[in-house]
């Protein structure tokens, strides 16, 4: 187990990040992008200003993580180990990236682009989006229940196939819960 390391400036495509547990760790400035993550286990570690575009997260392990400024493009966070998936996102790049099918509770997703992200089936109960782009992001079948969205923009939601209890909105982009209507709201 490596505990309390900070790695800085480090291109794992060029010096891969040695397979492990992984505690307390910071990640500063590194280039995790294409890397091959399968296994590898994070508990509350940081990661900053770092890219993580298309890195593989078979079984990886994400307990209690924390993502800033970090660009993470086409990231499959679906495929990571369900087993205390946690973590958090402020000033990120999701675009393009999928959380289709897990359950994360309670995350947090600060000042963020999450255009075309995909939350299929994801169970968002209780999640703060906060300042983020949601442009062509998928909710289907998705749990957003109390979860708030009131200063997030650009998304699309359909209130019938999505559980959205409690959620919280405001106007305007609460106009995105009607685009499937196709109808004309007028400010009079």
């Amino acid at each position: 187990m490596i505990e309390e390391k900070i790695f800085s400036k480090i291109d794992f495509n060029k010096s891969p990040l040695a397979k492990g547990e992984y505690e307390n760790c910071r990640f500063v400035d590194c280039n995790f992008s294409d890397t091959n993550l399968f296994g590898y286990e994070f508990c509350d570690c940081a990661f900053t200003r770092c890219n993580l575009s298309s890195a593989k997260l078979i079984q990886t392990h994400l307990n209690d993580v924390k993502f800033e400024d970090c660009k993470m493009l086409g990231i499959h966070f679906d495929t990571c180990s369900e087993f205390g998936l946690s973590f958090g996102f402020e000033n990120c790049l999701l675009n393009y990236a999928s959380f289709c099918k897990t359950k994360i509770k309670k995350t947090v997703f600060r000042n963020s682009q999450l255009q075309e992200t995909d939350f299929t089936e994801c169970d968002l109960t209780d999640s703060l989006f906060d300042n983020c782009d949601l442009s062509r992001a998928l909710f289907n079948h998705t749990i957003i229940e109390r979860a708030d969205f009131r200063t997030s923009y650009n998304y699309t939601i359909d209130p019938e196939t999505n559980r959205m209890k409690k959620a919280k909105f405001s106007l305007p982009a609460v106009l995105g819960l009607l685009d499937k209507y196709d109808i004309e709201v007028a400010n009079i």
